[in-house]
């Protein structure tokens, strides 16, 4: 038999009994123990599908039904999970049937998006759910066959007994196997026999995309609802009087209601409500500090010198290194507010009924949707149920429930189920922003050019911890002091694809460029120096894996021809986030005096990589969106308004402005790890790196096309 695993059962509610001929294996993500495998016919589950999150079944006819329980925002969850099950399981991939799971907080345990822990923390759970079906199957087939169970193996939904051939599909095993109980222990196969997981497989939404089906939160549509757009405040604004004559003469427009500082208009259809929503006239009044883009400037230089600083790692003697440097580098980087933008505006469906509320939408985070619409109504959590629809994009928007709570709030007050939807304007003024921040870097350097001392001060709007205080280079410096400062601000902020890293990231390895060209060393060397340095004499705590680091340092080196061709000027960055690391390379070639991207390079070591067609495509699209993130978007205010209300003047990255992009995986058995956000927060940095060796211009600022180092040239985005 194949190289076996050995693992407990302790995260699986079992239970087992008989119905009419179908299996179902219910399983927890959190732990619990149960004796028995509970059996529902077929149909019965194909009828209660929407109230069963965690389970796994298998009809008489063979085919099989996994229900995948975090949010999908176009990370691939809703294909790789079941592909971990359907590998334990050994599963016909082309009879397995995939459901968006909804809300249930007594079978799962983490269900939402973000974070990109989504695998990590299910990855052992979903294989157990395999593996615990598959046992059973086994042991129903030896008992059928009066064979021993070594004498068994599974393959493609069957059981296959090796001497004689014979084989049993799981269709006509089911009945028998869920009369017996669950085993202890259930053995988990070795990576290096994995079927399923390492192949490319396609989404399990494609065709339901393709062709148009409803899938989206926008598609949701239930008889009796009305349509509700909302205007909302500026920062640090309140309603002072709202005149709303002309919104209600549009036809179509059944009611305007103010609530809790916002006007909604409602109606039976979207069309109208958008054309009622630009004849409303609000006046606003201050309600506490309105702040303008020209304060945060200012704030910025005053916080960096004089604001008080949370210390948030110090090792060593700073001051001490410092005052013996032979050299000191020193620089300073800042970054805007970014809008998440996803392509699927904000919406959701609620239906408050008495004492009971239902919802039905796009939320990253479900469990927190339902929380607080239960606070705001004054009602028991249990009393709300949560439909979780496919995502048109997130990035860490729909964490937040205000979109959530809007449609419930609205829906307990007309005492009708309301859909509420906001426009792309909506979406980009209403705020959770990515917070605004900037870094201060100094190095110490010795005579030999060794970085002896290490200092980080952050400034931040609305940013919490603006550091990632753990993260390379900490434990490679003798002397290091990492500083935070938070400025509160009523402009709303929110985690933003890979949060504070997505620019962080891109300070970080450009400055330690900085500190490289300062002492004549090249940039990758320069970092396996101080990666050597953590690995051999570690300073303090190390909280990423040296190792790992460094491989992808030396593959992507490898991989991008590091170094070796005089026409191609190439530049590094390396980056550890979300249990992932991450380098690239970016290479610019010179053509009529101006810098062309040409290419993107990039090594991740995400571990074992369960579907190689949605790993490719997101480490893709993290290249993508940090790239354009970092080159064109800005979000500036003016009184408490973002200046950027649409795309035409916030400027995203355009698919001819894509370069080629070379994806390569770490291929280490080690399980999974974060894949969804570690492949951005390189980006800016490999790509600036290379502009300085082209150009000699050093780009401390994003957007790079607003900076005046940049105006001398007109880098050019060469599609590929």
């Amino acid at each position: 038999m194949a190289d076996l695993i050995k693992t407990n059962r302790r995260d699986f509610l079992k239970i087992a009994g008989t119905a009419a001929g179908g299996l179902f294996i219910g399983f927890y993500w959190s732990g619990c123990d149960s004796p028995k495998m509970q059996v529902l016919s077929d149909d019965e589950v194909l009828a209660q599908a929407h109230n069963f999150n965690a389970f796994l079944s298998i009809s008489p006819s063979g085919d099989v039904v996994i229900y995948s329980p975090n949010p999908e925002l176009g990370q691939n969850i809703k294909t790789s999970f079941p592909m971990v099950v359907a590998e334990e399981l050994d599963a016909d991939w082309e009879k397995v049937r995939v459901f968006q799971a909804n809300l249930d907080n007594d079978k799962f345990d983490r269900q939402l998006t973000g974070g990109s822990g989504a695998m990590p923390h299910s990855w052992e759970r979903l294989r157990k759910a395999g593996a615990t079906a598959r046992h059973l199957l086994l042991v129903a087939a030896a008992s059928q066959l009066e064979v021993d169970m070594d004498e068994l193996a599974t393959e493609k939904g069957e059981v296959i007994h090796k001497k004689s051939g014979k084989k049993i599909a799981y269709g006509d095993l089911v009945a028998d196997a869920s009369q017996l109980e669950a085993p202890e222990d259930v053995s988990l196969k070795h990576h290096k026999d994995f079927k399923i997981i390492g192949t490319p497989v396609k989404n399990v939404d494609n065709k339901a995309m393709f062709t148009g089906k409803p899938l989206f939160g926008l598609d949701f549509y239930r008889e009796g609802m009305v349509n509700a757009m909302i205007q909302r405040p500026p920062f640090g604004m309140k309603i002072k009087s709202v005149d709303d004559s002309e919104a209600k003469k549009v036809p179509g427009v059944t009611d305007v209601v103010t609530f809790n500082n916002n006007v909604a208009i409602v109606g039976n259809t979207t069309w109208p409500l958008l054309k009622a929503k630009k004849l409303l006239k609000v006046t606003y009044e201050p309600d506490g500090t309105v702040e303008s883009t020209e304060d945060h400037d200012r704030l910025f230089v005053e916080l960096m010198d004089k604001g008080k600083a949370q210390v948030m790692r110090k090792d060593g003697n700073v001051d001490q290194a410092f005052s013996k440097a032979a050299k000191v580098v020193s620089a300073e980087y800042q970054c805007p507010f970014l809008s998440h933008s996803p392509m699927e505006p904000q919406n959701f469906f609620a239906h408050v009924k008495g004492d009971k509320v239902e919802l039905v939408g796009p939320t990253q985070t479900p469990d927190r949707a339902r929380m607080e619409t239960a606070q705001l109504l004054d009602i028991p959590t249990e009393n709300v149920s949560v439909e979780i629809t496919r995502l048109g994009g997130g990035f860490g928007r729909r964490l937040r429930a205000d979109f959530v709570v809007e449609a419930a709030e609205l829906s307990k007050i007309l005492n009708k189920p309301v859909k509420v939807t906001w426009s792309r304007e909506d979406d980009m003024t209403g705020g959770a922003y990515r917070p605004a921040v900037r870094y201060k870097f100094q190095a110490a350097l010795d005579e030999e050019g060794n970085m002896i001392g290490y200092k980080l001060r952050g400034v931040g709007i609305n940013a919490g911890n603006t550091t990632r205080e753990n993260n390379f280079p900490s434990g490679s410096v003798d002397n290091l002091l990492i500083e935070s400062v938070n400025h509160s601000s009523p402009i709303t902020t929110n985690a933003w694809r890979a949060p504070i890293t997505n620019f962080l990231a891109y300070a970080e390895q450009s400055f330690i460029d900085e500190v490289a060209l300062a002492v004549d060393k090249d940039p990758v060397k320069f970092r396996l120096e101080l990666l050597d340095r953590a690995k051999n004499n570690p300073v303090g705590e190390i909280h990423y894996d040296v190792d790992r680091m460094k491989t992808v340092v030396e593959t992507a080196a490898e991989k991008s021809n590091w170094g070796k061709d005089a026409n191609v000027m190439q530049g590094f960055s390396v980056y550890f986030s979300h249990r992932s690391y991450v380098a690239q390379v970016a290479n610019i070639e010179m053509e009529n005096n101006q810098p062309v991207l040409k290419k993107i390079t990039a090594v991740t070591d995400c571990g074992i990589v369960v579907n190689p067609t949605g790993a490719n495509q997101q480490v893709r699209g993290g290249i993508v969106d940090g790239m354009g993130h970092a080159m064109f978007t800005n979000m500036t205010f003016k009184d408490g308004l973002p200046t950027q209300k649409n795309f035409d003047t916030y400027r995203l990255i355009r698919m001819k402005e894509v370069p080629e992009v070379d994806v390569h995986f770490i291929d280490n058995g080690i399980d999974p790890t974060g894949l969804g956000e570690p492949a951005l927060p390189p980006t800016g940095g490999a790509i600036a790196n290379a502009i300085y060796k082209a150009t000699g211009k050093r780009l401390r600022s994003q957007p790079f096309i607003e900076q005046k180092e940049f105006s001398e040239f007109n880098l050019e985005i060469k599609r590929v």
